[in-house]
């Protein structure tokens, strides 16, 4: 996930948050603001019942990022590349540029995460006895109570055994000790993970109904995710057990027809009918950065008495809106996305140099099952 916001780093981990932090910070401001400390400290003026939700609301995020930053430190003490850190909407995520080495990494890291949450929920526990000890305000009681809760509470959740769960991972390490096949244990915990996204939405869906509409929802919104994630996370574990480490350069196109931005659409009509093979046009500049791409669709919208004079630039889909990958990546790693997003960009050191299409995906994938890789991603 890529960050709307970067934080700077910790640890040397990469930090940054989505922009969807915002709703979730916004929602749990007016949980604690309007029923957590109203409930623990009734008639507290409404500024202070606010202050108190904003600094809940906050203390809460900082614990999420402890949950991640603990999933990012082991994995690295493994040997495993971070990437980097993300909180949004569900939670955060911790992004690896490579699988865990063997079940045991694959374990303690899915491990460290919920860890961390229960020890944050016994530490806020500790504290809150400590501070009513002490004839803390109520008010403060009310949330850091709260903090405790809901961080023990995150870590019971996470262990779900589904992936992408951390619990998910933990079934994963388990039945891959056990099997010694890592794919296939990973395509296990994802079923395991759809079947938890289904029942969830299945509660929320009787929530709606019954009793409480918004509370169901927001469960039925993370059973869908849920289900979503483990489906794509399926997918992706099938692209590794086919391709190992393939990387992106040994499939791209084989055939691109490139074009300067400033050219006119007659010229690029030209190029295309030189080149009959050609099914869309990738722009660059004259340092060979991405500038756009260009179907055929495109340039036939343009009427023949206006293409001497339009430049292609005009009818591009801007280089912004086209997913990129690098070359040097694994094909394993974007090939779902390649899949569903269509045609990709391939950079290297942000210059063009190719372009990715899900038919090439699928190609490279059906060579690769003539040779299978290894449990280690060899051949």
């Amino acid at each position: 996930m890529t960050p709307s916001l970067r934080l700077g780093t910790i640890a040397g981990i990469r930090v940054g948050v989505h922009w969807s932090v915002l709703l979730i910070m916004l929602l749990l401001t007016q949980i604690l603001a309007l029923t957590v400390v109203p409930r623990g400290a009734p008639g507290l003026p409404a500024i202070t019942t606010w202050l108190l939700g904003v600094a809940g609301a906050v203390v809460f995020l900082l614990s999420l990022l402890a949950h991640e930053l603990a999933h990012a430190l082991v994995a690295r003490a493994f040997g495993i590349r971070v990437e980097r850190v993300t909180l949004w909407l569900l939670g955060g995520v911790a992004e690896f540029g490579a699988e865990p080495p063997h079940a045991r990494a694959d374990l303690l890291t899915a491990g460290a995460g919920p860890a961390t949450s229960a020890l944050l929920g016994a530490g806020f526990a500790g504290i809150g006895v400590g501070l009513n000890a002490i004839g803390a305000p109520a008010g403060v009681l009310a949330v850091v109570f709260w903090l405790s809760g809901i961080n023990l509470l995150l870590a019971v959740f996470n262990l779900l055994p589904g992936a992408p769960l951390d619990g998910g991972r933990v079934l994963r390490a388990a039945l891959w000790h056990w099997r010694g096949d890592r794919y296939w244990a990973a395509a296990a915990a994802a079923r395991a993970g759809r079947a938890i996204g289904l029942v969830l939405i299945a509660v929320g869906a009787v929530q709606v109904l019954l009793t409480n509409v918004f509370g169901g929802l927001w469960l039925a919104l993370i059973g869908w995710f849920l289900m979503s994630a483990a489906t794509a996370e399926s997918q992706v574990d099938r692209y590794r057990a086919l391709l190992g480490r393939l990387p992106v350069s040994a499939a791209m196109h084989p055939q691109v027809t490139y074009a300067d931005p400033n050219r006119s659409v007659a010229d690029v009509v030209a190029d295309v009918d030189a080149a009959p093979g050609s099914r869309f046009i990738a722009l660059r500049t004259d340092d060979l950065r991405p500038a756009g791409l260009v179907r055929l669709t495109d340039l036939a919208r343009v009427a023949e008495s206006e293409r001497a004079d339009t430049p292609v630039s005009r009818v591009a889909t801007p280089a912004a809106s086209v997913p990129t990958v690098k070359a040097s990546e694994p094909l394993a790693d974007v090939a779902y996305m390649v899949s569903r997003s269509g045609t990709t960009f391939v950079v290297d050191q942000g210059l063009l140099v190719g372009v990715l299409e899900p038919e090439d995906v699928t190609l490279a994938t059906q060579r690769s099952a003539l040779h299978p890789p290894s449990a280690d991603g060899t051949r």
